[in-house]
């Protein structure tokens, strides 16, 4: 009995040892490095964004009303000009003698009918005497009525000459700034023909936007009950460049697109705005109060719907289901699934798993403020 007895100890001994040589030897769960953000409660903007293209708000192309000569042009090439302003001047001495013509002419008809209208008084005051015929009488009518004819064909030929010598000074329609000059002093210009120089109004100024259908009828609806804020920010940087106010909402949906043109007025009284530039343009149609939003990165799209991956105060992991809302630039509305203050896994969830373990790494700001 005392021999079976030691074996047994002995076997149990031997158990022991290699169960507590395989413990040591197990290796400790592999930590996933992650990058985690905080679920935040706050107001957030619900808004529609895109690029979008700065255009003029008024664009004109100046060409000459007459043939002619450039005796001088009055302006530097891209210099801001205003209403009235002499841009060019055409030779103008083909038309005034033109106009002094149309005007001599005039004043030959004229005499004429007047003495045309003081016969056909004689010949009324003759007729009722029958000391003329009714035929001579009507003669002298008809051919007063002709010099009548005759002297506003004159004073429209004399209009026209006067609006030809007014052409020959081109003035600018409207406030802005021009472009480069295409015709300098010395050379001849045809009516209608090249353009002189464009003038584009930049203050104030247009951003045009393309906006997906789907949008189309909340935008009108909350266009109609209050003006929708814009913003315009830099492409590359994000800076915020301006803000103006949705002013037009085309007549129609672009059916290759799928989209319909709108465009904000900006004041752009400093001209940062400029012609032709892109810009980030976001439509501010409403705003959410006490929204819960989770950080970029964090919501997941899975077989089963849209998820995240919280992590618990013992630094492993669960995956949550979401029902989640707009998404914004801070962010994902979430409408149900997560509450603020909690930790989500926002960055690294390719090697994660219910219930792994993580190691939390800085944030990618928090790294770039360490390097500098």
């Amino acid at each position: 009995m005392r021999t079976a007895a030691t074996r047994a100890l002995l076997l149990f001994a031997l158990a022991a040892s290699l169960a507590c040589a395989r413990a040591r030897k197990a290796p400790p769960p592999e930590l996933v490095p992650v990058r985690v953000g905080t679920v935040v409660q706050k107001a957030v903007p619900v808004q529609i964004r895109n690029i979008g293209t700065v255009v003029p708000y008024n664009t004109v192309s100046v060409r000459a009303l007459v043939n002619g000569e450039i005796l001088q042009v009055h302006f530097r090439d891209g210099q801001d000009v205003h209403r009235g302003d002499l841009l060019f001047s055409i030779d103008p001495r083909p038309y005034e003698a033109a106009l002094a013509q149309a005007e001599g002419a005039l004043a030959r008809d004229r005499a004429q009918r007047e003495n045309a209208d003081a016969d056909v008084k004689r010949y009324a005051d003759l007729v009722k005497k029958d000391y003329v015929t009714a035929q001579q009488y009507d003669a002298v009518r008809a051919n007063a009525a002709a010099f009548a004819a005759s002297m506003r064909a004159d004073e429209a030929a004399v209009e026209k000459a006067r609006l030809d010598v007014g052409y020959c000074a081109i003035r600018s329609p409207l406030d802005g700034r021009t472009g480069a000059v295409s015709v300098q002093a010395g050379n001849v210009v045809k009516a209608n023909d090249a353009v002189l120089v464009t003038i584009n109004q930049v203050v104030p100024i247009w951003v045009a936007v393309a906006v997906p259908e789907r949008d189309l009828a909340e935008l009108r609806r909350r266009q109609a009950a209050a003006p929708l804020a814009v913003a315009a920010e830099d492409p590359a940087t994000g800076r915020p460049l301006a803000e103006g106010e949705l002013t037009f909402i085309d007549n129609t949906v672009d059916r290759a697109t799928g989209t319909i043109l709108v465009k904000a007025t900006f004041k752009n009284a400093d001209r940062t705005l400029w012609p032709g530039e892109f810009v980030n343009a976001s439509i501010t149609l409403t705003t959410l109060a006490d929204a819960v939003v989770a950080p970029r990165g964090a919501v997941q799209s899975g077989q089963q719907g849209n998820y995240a991956y919280v992590v618990k105060a013992d630094d492993t992991v669960e995956a949550r289901p979401l029902t989640v809302g707009r998404v914004t630039a801070g962010g994902t509305v979430i409408q149900k699934g997560l509450a603020a203050g909690e930790r989500v896994v926002t960055d690294g969830q390719l090697r994660l798993r219910p219930g792994s373990k993580v190691e939390i790494l800085p944030s990618e700001k928090t790294a770039e403020a360490a390097a500098e």
